[in-house]
């Protein structure tokens, strides 16, 4: 399967929309090159903040400016922003309600294979999604991704977008739409079982649910990209649909995909729901599709899944 570039997509988005535009800047902690905003600042100078490494700063001066109108948007490794920046972000964004966008870098495993786990992330959604006022898209390939930016920018408030390494695999062919807050059936065969999945693993649970078709066991496949808000009418017929779920998400299994399904599930439609994902573990660094495999997201880990779920 190829592979294409959500930081360039996510990029041209914004760039697009700065031509219509004036008050989007973008702040960034030493992060222009990483986030592929170069073109960005070279149509730009003067509409792109450097900081430096210093994302507390660049999150408080991104506030500063939503507070005089303008749209700010922040970039930089996932993990560094929500992390380093948390606090930031919480009392002197979400608190506000200011209009600040960000953009988180390496989401999930897939940066393993070039600089290791202090650069892949797998908390940040669990701890943008706890934070009130706080959106949260998590595309599922670099076509979703560029739809989900422009989306972003149309939204009033604090957004998180979340993107990969820049080597996502293409799963949907161009022109697919992206409806912000609202999950879409991928593909149904039946209501056997419903698998949930978000992000860059979207290509093996396709592969799972045609594997699925093979067994005799007929699926809906769900993507997921608005985690917050959380399409929850959505969610709910397909639980009831289904009686039985999987969710499918490059993240720990607390605070992502998983808890929200199970959220959902609790309120709206009671049933059994397994989460697939890291099990509370800090993978190893290493080949993303290796690690997917290693650490329980590989296509056969869904087909094992799905059955147990009907059990």
């Amino acid at each position: 399967m190829s592979t294409k570039s959500t930081r360039e997509a996510a990029m041209l988005a914004i760039q697009e929309a700065a031509r219509k535009d004036d008050k989007i800047v973008i702040v960034s902690p030493d992060a222009v090159a990483a986030a592929r905003a170069t073109k960005f600042r070279e149509e730009f100078p003067d509409r792109v903040i450097e900081v430096g490494i210093a994302e507390q700063d660049a999150v408080d001066i991104a506030a500063g400016l939503a507070s005089t109108g303008m749209k700010p948007v922040v970039v930089t490794y996932a993990g560094f922003l929500t992390m380093r920046a948390c606090e930031m972000i919480r009392t002197f964004v979400a608190y506000p309600g200011l209009n600040v966008k960000f953009i988180g870098l390496n989401g999930g495993m897939l940066g393993g294979e070039r600089e290791g786990v202090t650069h892949q992330f797998y908390e940040d959604v669990g701890i943008l999604r706890s934070m009130p006022g706080v959106k949260v898209l998590c595309p599922a390939d670099a076509q979703q991704a560029k739809e989900a930016a422009s989306a972003m920018l149309e939204q009033e408030g604090p957004v998180y977008l979340r993107l990969g390494s820049g080597r996502e695999p293409e799963v949907f062919p161009e022109g697919t739409p992206f409806t912000y807050g609202k999950l879409r059936v991928v593909k149904s065969y039946g209501h056997d079982v419903a698998v949930f999945a978000s992000g860059f693993v979207m290509d093996r649970a396709i592969q799972a649910l045609e594997e699925l078709k093979e067994q005799g066991i007929n699926a809906t496949l769900a993507d997921v990209s608005t985690l917050k808000p959380l399409d929850e009418e959505g969610v709910a017929k397909l639980l009831t649909a289904c009686g039985r779920a999987v969710t499918v998400e490059d993240h720990n299994i607390y605070g992502g995909l998983g808890s929200a399904v199970c959220e959902a599930a609790c309120r709206l439609a009671p049933c059994k729901v397994l989460r697939l994902g890291l099990q509370d573990v800090y993978p190893r660094s290493g080949k993303a599709a290796e690690l997917l495999d290693a650490y329980g997201l590989s296509v056969q880990d869904i087909v094992n899944t799905a059955k147990e779920a009907m059990k």
